[in-house]
Formats: structure tokens, sequence, C-alpha cells
């Protein structure tokens, strides 16, 4: 019997969430063929079979929690359970010739008898997974007085709250504690829907608010005449896109704009470290990308010696990554500075959060035709659209923020200017 655990993930990552299991107790599966997927906090990762066999038992239930060197599956490599009805006779011979015929009746009870042995101590405790039984401790159930609806007895966390819910239900007929009890239920004329927030949330939510609380985070804005930039990939887009095969969008003059802006200003290309401030070399840019689970950060590295194709290209296989789930830890690990564009939602104008350790975020807006005075006897109509930059005030004086925020919009309003800048 082979016993399946958690490996290793990442240096900075100890446990995950079993997402899905990908094959279910006697499916045959191949050497090398995924089990499981894990929802860590950034990326989900799949786990599989370093040996071919059977699907016997698994230890954890989509929704739980394990840690590194746990075991959360067992497979049979020795192919009895998995072995076809042609091989029926090799079976035979494998088995012991003290076997009673008489005993076949009972070997489905049997197998689950010797399935809770494998899972408990020889106590004959009842069945259920590490989960369950701690679940049952916090709650101080005994698992022996816990009726399991599985039909092979296996005891799950709704059988436990069930039986909890029975021992409660004399206390709650107490009109002492009623009114309490009754203030905590969700009023049964306004209907509302509880879902467990994802890991990835959990994590999301948790450094968004850390971020909010370190950091000395301020936000400056400015707006950005889009006249030229759109003029220029207007006539150059098709032929860009005939000799690099992707297409010409905004983001890769925007990182040009951030990495020229950054060389001016240094200390927004930074972080801190203790009584420290880590200057970076280096231009890795993040971008945030918005999927199902939430917002990711993969990095473009080393964007100052992309060409506008190279970062049109790793945006765009970034982005796709994000979205089918295949981002990995080292994508999105040690980026310097991040941008994120709201406007492909709609978004005029907001706040962004930093992305901790950085401690400068560029946001995007959606472009919008306002009137611009051209003079003071002219208006036009041009394709304006506001930007704004988080900074952690700590390192950055405002000074420094608006004078970064003044350089991208020159480079964005002169975009040949990038060539040579970025």
């Amino acid at each position: 019997m082979l016993e399946v655990k958690v490996p290793e993930l990442a240096e900075s990552v100890t446990e995950g969430t079993v997402a899905e299991w990908l094959k279910q107790p006697g499916d045959y599966v191949e050497k090398g063929e995924d089990i499981v997927e894990l929802e860590t906090d950034k990326v989900n990762v799949e786990i599989s079979a370093d040996e071919a066999g059977t699907l016997e038992e698994t230890l954890f239930e989509a929704g739980d929690t394990v840690k590194v060197g746990d075991v959360i599956a067992k497979l049979n490599t020795s192919g009895e359970a998995g072995a076809k009805s042609d091989n029926g006779s090799e079976e035979k011979e494998s088995k012991p010739e003290k076997k009673d015929p008489a005993s076949e009746k009972k070997e489905v009870p049997n197998q689950d008898s010797q399935a809770a042995s494998e899972s408990s101590d020889d106590n004959d405790r009842p069945l259920a997974s590490p989960s369950a039984r701690k679940y049952a401790r916090e709650k101080g159930i005994s698992l022996s007085d816990v009726s399991p609806r599985d039909p092979l007895g296996r005891i799950r966390k709704e059988d436990i709250d069930e039986h909890d819910a029975k021992k409660q239900a004399p206390k709650q007929e107490k009109p002492a504690s009623s009114g309490k009890q009754e203030a905590k239920k969700d009023n049964p004329a306004k209907p509302v829907e509880r879902i467990k927030m994802s890991r990835r949330r959990k994590t999301i939510a948790k450094r968004l608010v850390e971020a909010q609380q370190t950091a000395a985070m301020l936000t400056t804005f400015n707006e950005v005449d889009m006249t030229n930039l759109m003029d220029l990939r207007k006539r150059r887009k098709d032929k860009f896109l005939d000799e690099n095969g992707v297409k010409l969008g905004f983001m890769s003059f925007f990182t040009k704009a951030v990495i020229g802006a950054l060389k001016k200003y240094p200390y927004v290309n930074a972080e801190i470290d203790g009584d420290e401030v880590v200057l970076k070399q280096f231009y890795d840019i993040g971008m945030a990308v918005s999927t199902e689970d939430g917002l990711v950060v993969p990095v473009v590295r080393d964007a100052d010696r992309l060409d506008f194709a190279g970062i049109e290209k790793e945006v765009g296989q970034l982005a796709e990554k994000a979205h089918a789930k295949k981002l990995t830890l080292g994508d999105l690990q040690g980026g310097s500075f991040t941008i994120t564009n709201g406007g492909v939602f709609g978004s005029l104008w907001s706040t962004p959060i930093l992305n901790a350790p950085q401690v400068g975020i560029l946001g995007m807006h959606t472009i919008q035709n306002r009137p611009v005075a051209i003079d003071k006897d002219r208006f036009e109509n041009r394709p304006m659209m506001y930007i704004a930059l988080s900074y952690d005030h700590r390192i950055i004086d405002g000074k420094d923020a608006v004078g970064f925020l003044v350089k991208v919009k020159e480079l964005i309003e002169d975009p040949e200017s990038l060539l040579l800048e970025g």
C-alpha cells in the first residue's frame, strides 16, 4: 500500500486546502496521473501518483486543510484491488488457502473493517477522516456516540453537526437562551446564501488589510491625454501584429513609461527591510490580473530588457496562465512594482492598494472623451485617462510621488520618446 503525501509546495508554503479530488476510491491511476488538486495561498497544485495502482482511500475531503507531509490518500500498487475479471484465477492463487469460501459474503464488511483499522489505532475507533476527528475533539464529542449516514460507516462533519444539534436541542428550548440564539440566526423573511471563503480569498483579504495597517499609504492622481498614443497605435497595430504575432496594446506603453519613471525616481522601486531601504536595480513589473478566484499579480521579469512585442507576449501568456490556474509560485514572486488596470472594467477613478512589500502601484483607468482647454479660446474633446499612484509615505515623499506620476504622463503623451526613455 503506497501512501500519498502532500509534497513540499514552496519555501514559504506549508499547507493547502483540498480543492478537488480528481480520482475517486476504486479508480485506477496511472503513474504520473494527477490524483488531487490543492489550493494554496497563491496557486493551485496537482499531486500525482508516484506509481500506478488503484486509489483505495481518501483521508481528507474537499475543503479540508492539509499540511506538507500529511498522508492524504492510499494507493494499492499490488494490482489486486484494480484487477479485472479475467485475472480472477491469479487473484485466487495469491489468496491464503485458509480462507473459507463461506467468508466471501463477508468480504465487503471485512474490507471496511480493515480500512477502519488502517486509519485508526487498534482500539476499534469509528472510521473517520483526520479532519472529522479534529472537528469532533473541538466540539467535545465522542465519535462512538455519532451515528453515520454513510453506508460504509464513515463519519463526516455533517454527522457530527447533526449529533451536536440533537444534543443542544433541549438547551434551545429554554426561554432564557432562546433570545440570544434567535438573534444569531438569519431572518427567514430575508433569505441569504452563505459561501465559505476560499483559501486564496482569505489570503488576499489578510494581506490587503496588512498592507493598509503597515504602510503609510497615500495616493496621488493625474490625467493623461491619450490622443498621441492612440493615433500611434492605430497607425502601427496592423504591421505590429503581422511582424510579431501579438496585438499592440496599452500595457507595453505603460510598462515602458513606468520603467522610465522608476529610473528617475528609484525610491519608488524599493522596499523596506527592517531599518534599511532596499533600492532594487532591476525592473520586474507585476501585472494585476482578475480571475474567478480573486486578484493575482504575475510578474514580467526584466521588463526593461524587453521590447514592446516581448512585453505584450509576456503579459498575454501570464494572463492565460492565470485564468487557466496554471501560474506557478515563481510567476508571482519577487516583483518590484505593480500596474493594475481597472479601466478594463470601466473604472474612472480608484485608489489601488499596495502589493506589499512593494512601495508603489500604478492604477490605470478607463479612457473617456472629455473637453480639454487647448488655449484660452479653444476647447477640444480628447481621450483622457485618470492615473493614480499609491505609495508608501515612509520612504517616498510627496514630491517624488508627484514627480513620478508626471513623468509617466509625459512619456505616455509623447509615445515616441518611450523608444529612448524605456
